[in-house]
C-alpha cells in the first residue's frame, strides 16, 4: 500500500510540475523578439490638413523578417498595425514582402538582445504626394 500511495503523489507532483512549464519556460525562461505598431505616412495623396497628423495604422499587412539573406519568421500586423513577433537574439531586417512593397518605404532594422522583447513604432513611406 505504501509504495502505491508514494506513486500517486509522485505522478500529482509530476502533474503540477509540468503544468507550471509555459514555452518560454523550456526554451531557457528567456522571451525575446520584437513588438509595436507600424504606421503608414501620409496616408493619403495630397496635402496634409491642418490638425491631422497624416499617419495611419498600417493594418493587416503582411511583413517578413530576415537574419541576413535567410527569411527566419514572417507576420501581418492587426488592424491597429500591432504585431509581435518571437525572435532569438540577433540583428533583423523586417519589410513588407508583396505587390504594395514597391511603392515607397517599408523596410526597418532592428537588434534583438537575450531575454527582451524589443518594442517598436515604426513608420513606412507608402510614396504617396
Amino acid at each position: 500500500m505504501r509504495s502505491l500511495y508514494f506513486r500517486w503523489e509522485n505522478l500529482l507532483l509530476a502533474a503540477l510540475f509540468i503544468t507550471m512549464i509555459t514555452p518560454a519556460a523550456m526554451a531557457g525562461g528567456t522571451d525575446s523578439g520584437i513588438e509595436g505598431t507600424i504606421s503608414v505616412s501620409p496616408s493619403r495623396p495630397g496635402p496634409q490638413r491642418i490638425g491631422e497628423t497624416g499617419r495611419a495604422p498600417a493594418g493587416q499587412v503582411a511583413f517578413v523578417v530576415h537574419k541576413g539573406e535567410e527569411q527566419v519568421a514572417a507576420f501581418t500586423t492587426d488592424a491597429e498595425g500591432h504585431f509581435h513577433v518571437a525572435l532569438p537574439p540577433g540583428h533583423y531586417s523586417v519589410g513588407r514582402n508583396d505587390a504594395g512593397a514597391a511603392i515607397g518605404r517599408w523596410h526597418f532594422d532592428t537588434d534583438v538582445v537575450t531575454g527582451k522583447v524589443t518594442k517598436v513604432d515604426w513608420t513606412a513611406d507608402s510614396g504617396m504626394r
